[in-house]
């Protein structure tokens, strides 16, 4: 089969490597019909996630078909259509019997694209099947789940829940990239008073305001702080959430927050950050981490066949799966192309025709 490979940083190649096989009962395999690249990939590219060894196919996030599964998988069939969450769990350990998936200790949490080859391929291996996908309704699209594979229960999770909002709050996101806006979408659940979406860029700042933001503010010339404290009398924001994972963006967050606040932080950082203990430890600020654990991913998935949420307007390009290197070009280069997520597509499968009589003998008839 095809597949995106890392090579080291900076390195990466679309090539035939060997087809996945089963190797635990727990085990299926999938045949991947959607696909999407992360920023995370891309800090994986830049050498920021050394864990990731030369060789491994990148990827974490798909939607696919099950073509082959493990002797002990009872809830997931061949032919099922599923979303592969970007998480798995073991479903025994002590952190995923308390539902910190991204925790496992057993040999799940963050492993696609990590630990154990990604989803950016033709096909791919899943481990721990019955506790680590999702059946997906035959009304959705591969669109519409897709990006449930991990920015929407990241920023969901790791930025609103983490950051406590609450109906009323003025919530500062910085970054409006795909996490950014997917903690935008996800805010409004809750009702706060002000999104607030801050950025260096003015066309995702427009992206922010269509997917709901209520006041975007461009910091190129560092007016984040005092339009924040202009709009909240002096107090600053209840909640700040960062998204983007570079030190200023996380320095602005806690001087974007009120006493008292809470600042959520999303973006995968590849550098040491300095935490500003000598202003902040009179302001009972507090500050949260964390990796996703896609335990909101179900309630997500019914709020979205519910019509109640819509991830589509996510995908602003596409490429067919075998197109992978152009994608990522695309998706490297947002400010320019003002790609939020590229989604690769599988070539659909062809079928060959049935003569007529063979047709009636498969029909019954």
């Amino acid at each position: 089969m095809k597949a995106l490979v890392y090579h080291g940083p900076g390195q990466k190649a679309w090539e035939t490597v060997p087809d996945p096989t089963i190797e635990a009962a727990t085990d299926v395999i999938v045949k991947i019909t959607s696909s999407t690249i992360c920023g995370t990939d891309l800090h994986i590219l830049k050498g920021d996630v050394p864990e990731v060894k030369p060789g491994t196919i990148l990827g974490h996030e798909a939607v696919g078909v099950v073509v082959e599964k493990g002797s002990a998988v009872t809830t997931i069939e061949v032919g099922d259509r599923v979303l592969v969450s970007a998480i798995t769990s073991c479903g025994r350990c002590r952190f995923c019997k308390e539902g910190h998936y991204g925790l496992c200790t057993g040999g799940g949490g963050w492993i696609f694209g990590h630990l154990i080859d990604g989803l950016q391929a033709e096909h791919a291996r899943v481990p721990f099947a019955d506790t680590s996908v999702y059946k997906v309704p035959d009304a959705l699209s591969d669109e519409q789940v897709l990006f449930l594979a991990d920015i929407l229960p990241t920023a969901f999770e790791v930025g609103v829940l983490n950051g406590g909002i609450e109906p009323g709050d003025t919530v500062a996101i910085v970054g409006a990239g795909p996490i950014g806006l997917a903690a935008v979408m996800t805010a409004k659940l809750y009702t706060p008073a002000h999104i607030v979406a801050i950025d260096i860029d003015d066309s995702r700042l427009e992206r922010a305001r269509e997917f709901g933001a209520d006041v975007t503010i461009n910091n190129s010339s560092d007016i984040a702080v005092a339009a924040v404290m202009e709009l909240t009398d002096d107090l600053g924001a209840d909640v700040a959430i960062e998204a983007v994972g570079i030190p200023s963006t996380f320095e602005l967050c806690t001087e974007l927050v009120r006493p008292g606040g809470r600042v959520a932080n999303v973006g995968v950082h590849g550098h040491s950050v300095t935490l500003h203990l000598e202003t902040l430890w009179i302001r009972d600020v507090t500050i949260t981490t964390g990796l996703v654990d896609t335990s909101s991913t179900a309630k997500l998935l019914k709020l979205i066949t519910d019509g109640k949420l819509d991830a589509t307007a996510f995908a602003t390009h596409r490429f067919p799966l075998s197109e992978t290197m152009s994608a990522y070009d695309t998706f490297g280069d947002a400010a320019a192309t003002h790609a939020l997520k590229v989604v690769l597509e599988a070539e659909p499968v062809a079928h060959k025709p049935v003569p007529q009589g063979e047709e009636l003998l498969a029909t019954g008839v």
